[in-house]
């Protein structure tokens, strides 16, 4: 079942977490994704902030985020890896019960260091409003066999805190039809989130109805995906180019965001039926009903 109340807000993500339209919304999701403050060249965002000052700003959105989620709800909060005590500080000093630290393998080749191992991984913290979840739906995979195995699975297994069966979207051969371009075949965005990604947050850590944060839209993946699956998608995003792409990609599915393609991967999941929206009609489906928000004037 899809419902169509996904959307996104174009503006800065400071004024909407301190307006009074966010302050009207619970949350139960959020996937939060931010610039990594690595000063590259965003149109609408200075990513070579001082460092403190960057991690203040992390910090006070983990705060209005978490004040604004149902007990029990999610955040899933990705950085690099050299960045994982200042995330872990984050969510600590905000409130939020960390339950996993995940680690997203890149499945191309690490790049070489002169005085350090190369880097493959991004980690994602996996926290909850509460000591214990509201929702985890303990999903089943079945990814090729490990060379030291002898027999295939019977029915899968559980996922665990690795991952490393998504492929990033990198900036050549392996981005595919996933990645969005432009009329010359240049990538729109190179920091696009894969859809099985958040397939896999959303699926674990929602059900349907659940309303889905993501403050850093960016091209909108989060809520592609959520709405699929019958979430409310929220996203706040600055660029305006962005923003513009987003509603196109929900107004339109294309074949390439489509999440039927990652059912199968899933279907030894005990309860996958309930979790993905088949089928499932209900009376008084949620509404995602926001007070009006205008950004401010500058």
């Amino acid at each position: 079942m899809m419902i169509e109340n996904s959307r996104v807000i174009q503006s800065d993500v400071n004024d909407f977490l301190a307006s009074e339209a966010f302050a009207e919304v619970e949350l139960d999701l959020t996937f939060l994704d931010p610039p990594f403050n690595q000063a590259k060249d965003y149109a609408s965002h200075d990513d070579d902030m001082p460092e403190v000052e960057y991690w203040d700003w992390m910090q006070q959105i983990c705060r209005a985020v978490y004040a604004q989620t149902s007990e029990g709800g999610a955040i899933y909060f990705m950085q690099r890896e050299k960045n994982s005590e200042h995330v872990l500080t984050c969510l600590r000093e905000a409130g939020w019960t960390l339950q996993n630290l995940i680690i997203w393998k890149k499945l191309t080749s690490a790049v070489p260091m002169s005085r350090r191992f190369g880097k493959q991984y991004q980690i994602i913290a996996y926290a909850t409003n509460g000591p214990r979840a509201r929702v985890f739906n303990r999903l089943r995979i079945d990814p090729p066999l490990p060379a030291n195995y002898k027999h295939k699975r019977a029915n899968g297994m559980y996922v665990t805190d690795i991952w490393d069966d998504i492929r990033e979207l990198t900036a050549g051969y392996f981005a595919g039809d996933e990645a969005l371009r432009d009329e010359d075949g240049v990538r729109f965005h190179k920091q696009q989130a894969p859809i099985a990604l958040l397939l896999r947050i959303i699926l674990s850590s929602s059900q349907i109805g659940d309303c889905v944060f993501d403050p850093f839209a960016g091209t909108g993946t989060t809520l592609v995906v959520a709405q699929q699956l019958g979430r409310l998608g929220l996203g706040v995003e600055i660029d305006p180019d962005n923003a513009a792409c987003i509603r196109e990609r929900l107004d339109e599915i294309r074949a390439a965001d489509d999440i039927g393609r990652f059912r199968d991967d899933y279907r030894f999941s005990e309860n996958l039926q309930e979790i993905w929206g088949e089928c499932i009609e209900t009376e008084k489906p949620r509404v995602l009903d926001l007070p009006l928000f205008r950004p401010p004037v500058s």
